[in-house]
């Protein structure tokens, strides 16, 4: 049985890491309402991020390689800086996730905090999507821009508020298209989560409590998150080309709502 949840979990994951509705608040929700009723842990979601990341590597390859080389020949063009950036945009994460990682694993999971940061960011989503240009690509993206990315992108330690959420938003509030702050937040998202995932997988392999799952059970929901999450980001890239992000944060409103309902009323336990 416990098998099949974490294969469910892996299909949540891989459905909902690149869309702006953070998948680490439906692996906490969806884990709450599954049989096993508990909280699948951050180590879970870390690992499970392992597989939609794959998924990056393999759609973005091309992209990807040609960053790698010119920031290796350091050839002065835009996909050298971009290589840059994206260093100098995953340190905000890694300090801040390494520092306060205890506070997060033990305080920020909690129902209340992930139903409250859904409506919060899903609103600032909208307002950034609403009213920022359309003109900036990533060619032109510089160093304070890369940082603030950064710093954007670490608030996604908080179960809610998404990582693509909020680099988007960011991207929008800085004026850059749609297109371009969703490439960007792909890419800056790798190292990042690579960091994490492997370092929450070592840990799981030391001590099996880190997680309500075993590490059969995360490695086959980590598959699934692979092969969903390619399929997403296929679909998105496509969608986000010529729709808004409305339709998210409508999602977000509704969920976050329904969540503050049913913890209220007792329906559902913020434990």
């Amino acid at each position: 049985m416990t098998m099949l949840e974490a294969l469910f979990l892996g299909l949540i994951q891989g459905l909902t890491e690149f869309i702006p509705v953070s998948s680490s608040a439906h692996i906490r929700i969806v884990g709450e309402l599954l049989p096993n009723a508990s909280d699948p842990g951050a180590a879970f979601t870390a690992i499970t991020q392992i597989g939609t990341e794959l998924a990056v590597l393999l759609y973005f390859r091309k992209d990807i390689l040609r960053i790698i080389r010119a920031w290796i020949t350091r050839d002065g063009s835009p996909e050298a800086r971009l290589g840059t950036l994206i260093i100098i945009g995953s340190l905000p994460i890694v300090v801040l996730g390494y520092l306060g990682q205890d506070y997060i694993t033990n305080h920020f999971r909690s129902l209340w905090i992930v139903a409250t940061t859904l409506i919060l960011f899903g609103l600032i989503l909208g307002f950034a999507d609403r009213i920022g240009k359309r003109e900036k690509t990533l060619d032109v993206l510089n160093s304070k821009d890369g940082i603030a990315y950064g710093l954007a992108q670490s608030l996604a330690l908080i179960p809610g508020v998404s990582r693509s959420g909020a680099t988007i938003a960011l991207g929008r509030f800085l004026g850059y298209k749609r297109e371009a702050a969703l490439r960007y937040s792909f890419l800056l998202a790798i190292p990042a989560v690579f960091g994490s995932g492997l370092y929450e997988l070592n840990a799981a392999m030391e001590d099996s409590t880190v997680s309500a799952y075993s590490m059969p059970e995360i490695l086959a929901a980590t598959v699934v998150a692979f092969v969903v999450g390619y399929s997403v980001i296929a679909w998105l890239m496509k969608f986000i080309a010529t729709k808004t992000f409305t339709p998210f944060v409508i999602y977000r409103v509704v969920l976050g709502t329904a969540l503050l309902i049913a913890l209220a009323t007792g329906a559902l336990s913020a434990q």
